[in-house]
């Protein structure tokens, strides 16, 4: 068992972040890397025909799409209408609809479980989930679990993970 320092909750052994406030548990000094080859691990059929037929995602059917400023990447919003945004970390029971963990979203401060966007007819709904680092709409702090109208164009900061919010005209 390893006592987090900061609420004092009881944590697995071997867990490196808190599962109760999510406080790094150990110090960067101690932690190894290692390189982890996949030579030996067989491709898994994912169900596909032909596996050089498979085609990534395209965004074609996206009712808008998300673009992280500082790479370019862009995620697209597809059929669904709400998502919660934030990053994966092992051990974690609920994980986020989107996943920013690809793109240094630990580094930039943002949350597990950081914030939702959702449709509502014409309306474009977002939310802070009472992260650590909060949230940003152009550049002004969001309230904890209160609904923020936002538009297209709007700049969403996630911590420092600044995010422009485009919305595919009807």
């Amino acid at each position: 068992m390893i006592v987090c320092s900061t609420c004092k909750h009881a944590n697995m052994a071997g867990a490196m972040f808190c599962a109760e406030c999510g406080a790094q548990l150990v110090g960067k000094d101690s932690l190894i890397t290692q390189t982890i080859t996949t030579d030996n691990f067989k491709k898994v059929n994912q169900g596909y025909a032909d596996d050089d037929a498979y085609q990534p995602f395209d965004g074609s059917d996206a009712w808008g799409s998300l673009h992280l400023l500082d790479t370019g990447q862009v995620l697209p919003l597809s059929s669904r209408n709400e998502f919660t945004m934030g990053r994966i970390s092992e051990g974690q029971p609920i994980m986020p609809d989107i996943d920013l963990s690809p793109y240094q979203a630990y580094a930039a401060g943002v949350s597990r479980l950081h914030a939702v966007i959702k449709r509502d007819g014409d309306r474009l709904i977002f939310m802070d989930l009472g992260s650590a680092n909060g949230t940003y709409v152009n550049g002004k702090r969001l309230n904890p679990n209160v609904e923020q109208l936002i538009h297209h164009g709007d700049v969403i900061a996630l911590g420092k993970m600044k995010i422009q919010v485009l919305v595919k005209n009807k």
